[in-house]
């Protein structure tokens, strides 16, 4: 049976389109649709189970988005020839995704959903992520899952001053804003990326482009659905248990309670241990048949009059959890070069939230390998972020990096790479363990993180801070928030981190909870987040006001070498031999790289001598005499015929000075001229085209005696040179009376 197909273009107005299909595959799928840019497809699909779990009071929503490689034409990498985990970029994708859809699933809806995309044919000048939160919206659109509106997402670059909405790689490569923007025909609901310290205009201008493209986006969705057969009805599905009756009873007797609380200013601990008494006691209202039927509903209705309080004390009063107002910075310490092994570290602590950096230098072997279908490098920069559940006063289980820890520490590392000087030698990896949280961790690890840097001597353009900013707003007022606490996170309706140098902003990261968020409100918190970061960057400056200008005496130093590609073999030796004796004797690690016929060589090291023995070693293998000029020799051999000396400034470059070029003078006997360790100057001539060997003199270096005439030749043999050279030759095999054989005298026999 042939399928019925459906499909809907998008023009992106400058000569490319996006496709989007359905009815050809995966049609058992709840949704699904094939997304074309290109050459790059997506196949999305969604499926929702008709039950859910009466003891789960949560979405479990599950995004997958997987990039396979043979939609690259390419093998996995390893051992197993089969995709395994998902890497770092998989999961960033994946949470894109997820923080845009699952706001705007019902809050009763708890049927076990999941939304799997993945990449089935790649296209180098598209970026595949850019297209995952089309597919994402357009899978549910085309399903009976009840969803609020359709939304999409689209990537924004500024190059050469215009906005390009999903540029490609090598546009981006020019880009001095790169951002993921999550919207739907209404409001923004996320944004991340990174920028080149621009201004927040500039960032809300890019917003604002890419929120008109995402409109024409969920255009084309509904004129899908609509080619599909028109929107289907939402299935019935068992929501949430209610009681109105406990609600009320529960709200009359807690919320002042919690108004109270929120009022006094308390530390964490304290707070949340005065709420849990409140919450005892809204139990302590119920019998316990009550309980037995509805006890589970206690939390739930505490936890909204909880909320509700918290917000209208911010709102009607301007006062905040810890007694703070609006546009009130937390308490700042900061320390650095506090561990005495590492590189560089750096603790930084603001109110209840700190973190412990840590910089580590290395080779370009020590960069960070990135092998997948669609990006092949290195990263010479990379930041790891720990959140051990201590931080928080947990005690539970780890099981690996979280996508939480994935995401957090690729937004820091977004908001420090581009202070990272190109000329920077180093791999250098940071990494941050948050000891203390409540509120804003990632945002401390971009300020520990700088202070890491800085005490390391990597030599930042410029430092840079973070702060979070959080909203709250019951439609008519709105108060926004400098550096949010977890609990103001969690309550209010906006988390917006933003990072950034006194010239501008480096990274953002946004998610929104409320619909119709006005860009003036989205401009006032980008101004208020300027001067919160600012100061915030007063207080890293006066811990340590600048990068230190070397690395440490227990820091590695590198040291970077060019040397033409000929003479990598000679360095490496056979079988590595001469590299790796040469590591063995100074210490240090050798790196090599080949660069346009040119040999890189990285030298580390935390021995000075050792380094320059290495320079050595490259300068002596590389080492290329110029003809005309003077260099300093040592004897290191003395012959019948001259005397071997070795290049001063290339040990082990060896060549023949010949007797006759020791001095005017005849010279009987070499060490009535010179003698072994004698060091002095001679000059370069080139290659002897009669001996087809190097050619050096001392005497051409000494002033001719005056009345000085060359001795004529003598007959048949020419003069003394010759004689000498008839001499060296017999010895090599000319007439050797060891190999007398029948065969002729040489000339130089004859002569003698």
């Amino acid at each position: 049976m042939i399928p019925e197909v459906h499909k809907e273009i998008i023009d992106l107005g400058d000569g490319r389109t996006i496709s989007i299909e359905t009815g050809k595959l995966a049609k058992q799928a709840d949704g699904s649709v094939v997304i074309r840019m290109g050459d790059a497809m997506l196949l999305a699909t969604v499926v929702s189970a008709r039950t859910s779990n009466p003891d789960i009071d949560f979405l479990p929503l599950t995004v997958d988005y997987r990039e396979k490689f043979a939609a690259a034409g390419r093998f996995p990498g390893g051992f197993f020839k089969r995709e395994a985990r998902p890497s770092d970029q998989e999961v960033l994708t994946m949470r894109l995704v997820d923080r845009v859809l699952r706001p705007l699933f019902p809050k009763d809806y708890h049927a076990e959903t999941q939304v799997m995309i993945q990449l089935m044919s790649h296209d180098d000048e598209v970026m595949p992520d850019a297209l995952a939160g089309l597919a994402a919206s357009a899978v549910i659109q085309l399903s009976d899952i009840p969803f609020e509106y359709p939304i999409s997402e689209v990537r924004v670059a500024r190059v050469n001053g215009e906005f390009i909405v999903n540029p490609s790689k090598s546009q981006l490569d020019e880009a001095d804003i790169d951002m993921m923007v999550g919207a739907s025909e209404d409001s923004v609901a996320m944004v991340e990326g990174e920028m080149k310290e621009v201004s927040e205009k500039e960032m809300a201008d890019a917003i604002k482009f890419a929120h008109e493209a995402i409109k024409d986006q969920i255009e084309a969705q509904k004129r899908l659905v609509e080619k599909a057969g028109g929107k289907k009805p939402v299935r019935e599905y068992e929501g949430e248990k209610e009681s109105e009756e406990m609600e009320k009873k529960i709200f009359d007797f807690a919320y002042q309670k919690c108004y109270d609380i929120a009022k006094a200013g308390t530390s964490k601990q304290e707070r949340g241990e005065k709420f849990a008494e409140v919450k005892e006691a809204c139990e302590a209202l119920f019998t316990e048949e009550e309980l037995e039927e509805n006890g589970d509903l206690v939390g739930k209705y505490f936890g909204k009059t909880q909320k509700e309080a918290v917000r209208r004390l911010i709102l009607d009063e301007g006062i905040r959890l810890d007694g703070r107002a609006t546009d009130e910075i937390r308490p700042i310490w900061c320390e650095v070069d506090y561990l005495p092994s590492t590189h560089g570290s750096s603790i930084f602590t603001r109110g209840e939230t700190q973190a412990l950096a840590t910089v580590t230098l290395g080779t370009s072997k020590q960069a960070n390998v990135i092998d997948l279908p669609t990006e092949q490098g290195e990263e010479n920069f990379y930041l790891h972020y720990n959140f051990p559940p201590f931080s928080t006063g947990e005690a539970r289980p780890i099981r690996g990096t979280s996508r939480r820890e994935i995401g957090h520490g690729n937004l820091a590392q977004r908001a420090l790479k581009g202070m990272i000087p190109e000329d920077c030698p180093y791999t250098v990896r940071v990494v941050s363990e948050v000891l203390e949280s409540n509120g804003s961790s990632s945002m401390a690890t971009v300020c520990a993180g700088t202070m890491g840097l800085m005490d390391a001597g990597v030599q930042l353009k410029n430092p840079v801070s973070g702060i979070a900013m959080g909203l709250i707003t019951d439609g008519e007022k709105y108060a926004v928030l400098s550096d949010i606490l977890g609990d103001e996170d969690h309550l209010g309706d906006m988390d917006f981190k933003v990072t950034g140098t006194e010239n501008g902003i480096t990274a953002c990261q946004m998610d929104i909870k409320i619909k119709g968020l006005s860009y003036e409100i989205l401009e006032n918190a980008l101004n208020q987040a300027r001067d919160g970061r600012l100061h915030i960057l007063g207080k890293l400056t006066e811990t340590i006001e600048a990068p230190r200008a070397t690395v440490k005496a227990h820091a590695p130093k590198i040291v970077t070498v060019k040397m033409p590609g000929e003479f990598i073999g000679a360095l490496i030796g056979p079988g590595g031999k001469v590299i790796q004796e040469l590591q063995k004797e100074t210490g240090t690690e050798i790196v090599i790289n080949e660069e346009n016929e040119m040999g890189i060589v990285e030298i580390l090291g935390t021995d000075q001598q050792g380094i320059d023995k290495v320079i050595a070693k490259i300068d002596s293998l590389t080492f290329k005499p110029q003809v005309g000029e003077t260099y300093e020799v040592q004897v290191i051999k003395i012959l019948d015929f001259g005397a071997v000396v070795e290049y001063v400034e290339a040990p082990g470059n060896e060549v023949l000075l010949h007797i006759s070029e020791l001095a005017w003078d005849r010279t009987d006997n070499v060490t009535d001229v010179v003698n072994m360790g004698d060091v002095f100057d001679v000059k370069y001539f080139g290659i002897d085209p009669k001996t087809r060997k190097d050619k050096v003199s001392r005497k051409a270096l000494l002033e001719k005696p005056e009345g000085y005439k060359e001795r004529a030749p003598r007959p048949g043999g020419g003069n003394r040179d010759n004689r000498d050279r008839g001499r060296d030759n017999r010895n090599r095999g000319g007439r050797d009376r060891d190999n007398r054989g029948g065969g002729n005298r040489d000339r130089n026999d004859r002569n003698r």
